[in-house]
């Protein structure tokens, strides 16, 4: 009997989250690829531009904790920029997404932009992440690696570089990210929270932080 009751004492139940997840950047940075290689496995060499924003929902569990994100993929257009507040002003995680290679060198700079945007916000969004996509392009290299770890470290970015076409670094870009939010809202006792919603939880940023 006591073993049983030992047995049931330490079992782990896990607390149920919702979150939001923006991706930011410039068109032609790969946004779209980064959330459908994680999200159904999938890729594309033409992947149409985003018109205002898509839509995909991920569940990701650990051991402690079931994360639901709602995950706003936004166009990367200009025209588009002004639209950018209105998905990431409530946001649980944004990712701040440039392609290292010459082909879209300007993505860097409007990711600074970006940075800055988000920094000037009344309520800091919990965890930000900067994304260098496409290291399959090494050989065309534009941004270096410490230029954005600068940048990252500055500001308090969680950085990583990936390739959606290899899913270089996708599991673990959206893991870590996932592990930073639970941080936000410390699991203790089984529960149902929107982080959406959890004003306080933002202004903990000590979980979110490198």
């Amino acid at each position: 009997m006591s073993h049983k009751m030992a047995e049931s004492d330490s079992k782990v139940v896990q607390a149920k989250l919702v979150g939001t997840m923006v991706l930011l950047g410039d068109m032609g940075t790969g946004k779209t690829s980064l959330v459908l290689q994680y999200v159904r496995g999938q890729f594309f060499d033409r992947q149409e531009a985003t018109i205002g924003a898509a839509y995909f929902t991920k569940t990701v569990s650990f051991d402690e904790a079931s994360i639901k994100f709602d995950i706003w993929d936004t166009a990367g257009q200009e025209r588009y920029h002004s639209l950018a507040p209105m998905y990431y002003r409530n946001a649980t995680a944004a990712l701040l997404v440039y392609d290292i290679s010459n082909m879209v060198y300007d993505s860097f700079v409007r990711a600074k932009k970006l940075v800055q945007e988000l920094q000037r916000q009344d309520s800091r969004i919990p965890v930000m992440s900067l994304v260098g996509n496409k290291v399959d392009l090494e050989a065309e290299r534009e941004v270096t690696t410490e230029e954005a770890e600068n940048l990252s470290e500055e500001n308090g970015l969680f950085f990583i570089e990936t390739s959606a076409k290899t899913s270089h670094n996708i599991n673990e870009l959206f893991h870590e990210i996932a592990k930073r939010v639970a941080g936000v809202c410390p699991v203790q006792q089984p529960s149902v929270m929107n982080l959406r919603d959890e004003t306080q939880s933002r202004r903990r940023l000590s979980c979110c932080s490198r």
